[in-house]
């Protein structure tokens, strides 16, 4: 069995999006570790160390963006980049941005494969293993 090509937390308190997103990225080679809200998710964070989270907005105990923030704070997690995931028409503020690893926002709902792309392409941005990489 090949080694995955990154290992990627999913976060959102819908299953059904988990799933869909999960299976996406591990057809595609990734290890996926997934979480169904925020503290569940900063605790996988800070034991699994992901080279990219990909966290939905609005989830109870902890929001998608506070979940960043911590994610900033802890020195071994702070480079981690994020995708977040929002309902459609939310608006995430400059300032939450700017306090946060946020690189790309997806409304919901949102095509599987548009993460799968954005997924490749911050990982690519950080030098990780990526199959397009390796094959040229």
């Amino acid at each position: 069995m090949s080694t995955p090509l990154a290992k990627i937390l999913v976060v959102d308190d819908e299953a059904h999006i988990v799933h869909v997103v999960a299976l996406k990225l591990r057809n595609a080679g990734y290890e996926v570790v997934t979480a169904g809200d925020g503290e569940e998710a900063l605790e996988l964070a800070l034991n699994e160390h992901p080279d990219l989270v990909i966290t939905d907005l609005q989830m109870p105990y902890m929001t998608g963006v506070q979940f960043c923030e911590k994610l900033k704070q802890h020195k071994d997690l702070a480079h981690v980049p994020a995708i977040m995931l929002t309902a459609r028409g939310y608006a995430i503020a400059e300032e939450d941005l700017a306090r946060t690893n946020i690189r790309v926002v997806l409304s919901k709902p949102f095509s599987p494969r548009e993460v799968l792309e954005r997924t490749k392409e911050m990982l690519s941005e950080r030098n990780l293993p990526d199959s397009e990489q390796t094959a040229a």
